[in-house]
């Protein structure tokens, strides 16, 4: 399996884990994936003027989670995952290895949340992946600092 395919596992695993009842099972997994798909088209239609659908927000957790665990896995390092969004749709998303922080992106406009393919999804995921595991293997003390 190739390292985008990786990633996408590790996002239908953070999707799945949020099914506590197990309502997601009768679905195949390009079905649990479509969501996080849009057209340019799709995202213009969406306003950006009212609250955060608690949809979207769930499959923005999912795919930040699942870059946290994406890059666990690959350095062996306990992340975390603080996402703090207001109902607007704007916010910041963290990732910490230790006490070294391996992403920190502002968050705008998070009602249009997706990407035009599959394809993107996973090379967004693995890029994000692959930048945080750069930063853990240089800086390998302080990622695996948990005082």
């Amino acid at each position: 399996m190739s390292e985008a395919k990786d990633f996408l596992r590790d996002l239908l695993d953070q999707v799945r884990a949020g099914d506590s009842y197990g309502q997601l099972d009768r679905f195949s997994d390009d079905q649990l994936l479509a969501p996080f798909v849009l057209t340019k088209e799709q995202r213009r239609t969406i306003a950006t003027n009212c609250d955060l659908d608690i949809a979207t927000g769930a499959r923005l957790r999912s795919f930040y989670q699942a870059i946290a665990a994406a890059t666990e896995k690959a350095t062996g390092a306990f992340t975390t995952t603080i996402l703090d969004l207001n109902s607007e749709g704007f916010g910041r998303v963290i990732i910490f290895a230790g006490r070294l922080v391996v992403l920190d992106n502002a968050l705008r406009d998070v009602q249009r949340f997706g990407f035009n393919s599959f394809e993107e999804l996973a090379a967004r995921g693995e890029a994000l992946v692959s930048g945080a595991t750069k930063l853990i293997e240089r800086w390998s003390e302080v990622a695996r600092d948990d005082s």
